[in-house]
This record gives C-alpha cells, sequence and structure tokens, in this order.
C-alpha cells in the first residue's frame, strides 16, 4: 500500500477517534491535555479513559506494523540524544500554546476557535521554517 494511503487511513482514524472522544465524552482529543491529566500531583478522576486514549495511540501503529507493513518504517533519523531533548521542546511549546498540534489542529480547528487558528499556523510556519533549515542550509 502506498505511504499517502496509510497517511489518510490514519487522519481518518485520527478524525474519527476524535469525534468519539468528544461525544461520548465531551473531551477534546488534546494529546497533552490527556498525558497531563495523568500526572503529579493528583491525576484526574477520568484517568481510565485517559491512559486507554494514550495505550491506543501507541499500540495501534505497532499492531498495523506488525499486520500490513512487515518491514517497518525503518530507522529514526536520528539518534535518542537528538529526539528527547526535540521531545522535551515540544512539551514545553504544547504548555505554552495552551495546547498541542493535535488539541488546536484538529478539534480546535473543528470547533472554529481563532486561538486554534492562530496556534495551528504557528506551528505550520514553525515546521516549514525547521524544513528549510535542516534541508537547506545546515
Amino acid at each position: 500500500m502506498q505511504s499517502f494511503a496509510f497517511a489518510a487511513i490514519g487522519g481518518g482514524l485520527i478524525g474519527v477517534a476524535a469525534v468519539l472522544l468528544m461525544s461520548l465524552s465531551g473531551r477534546i482529543a488534546g494529546i497533552s491535555g490527556l498525558i497531563a491529566g495523568l500526572l503529579p500531583p493528583q491525576p484526574a478522576h477520568d484517568w481510565r479513559l485517559r491512559l486507554s486514549f494514550i495505550a491506543g495511540l501507541l499500540l495501534a501503529p505497532m499492531v498495523l506494523n506488525a499486520l500490513a507493513v512487515p518491514n517497518g518504517i525503518g530507522a529514526p533519523m536520528l539518534s535518542y540524544a537528538a529526539m528527547i531533548p526535540a521531545g522535551l521542546l515540544v512539551g514545553i511549546g504544547s504548555v505554552l500554546a495552551n495546547g498541542c498540534t493535535s488539541g488546536h489542529g484538529i478539534c480546535g480547528l473543528a470547533r472554529l476557535s481563532p486561538r486554534s487558528l492562530l496556534a495551528t499556523a504557528t506551528f505550520m510556519l514553525t515546521a516549514m521554517a525547521t524544513v528549510l533549515v535542516m534541508r537547506h542550509v545546515i
């Protein structure tokens, strides 16, 4: 199967998951917010729902990889020494933006939130600038 087909299927599944989470629990499928509710000082009362959603996010690609793409997607392009600080910076950015790409880009835009429109535009412009620098400057 072509990679764009996997992307389309994955995007559709993310959309369905976001709609189901909102309609069944009233929660926005913002990953940073779901994870934050699992952390101390006191986990949220709906920690089982949050943990289940996060577990699904982690397990679904593994199952798909095992069933549909036995050769996998390849090795990471960067070392863990580079990816861990990058992940921490993304987490800090999520806190500063009061949400992550999934919360703002998928759920916030669907609700026509002006704050989410600005946040998503910032995410996208930053991503484009990063690719430009990484591919053509460095």
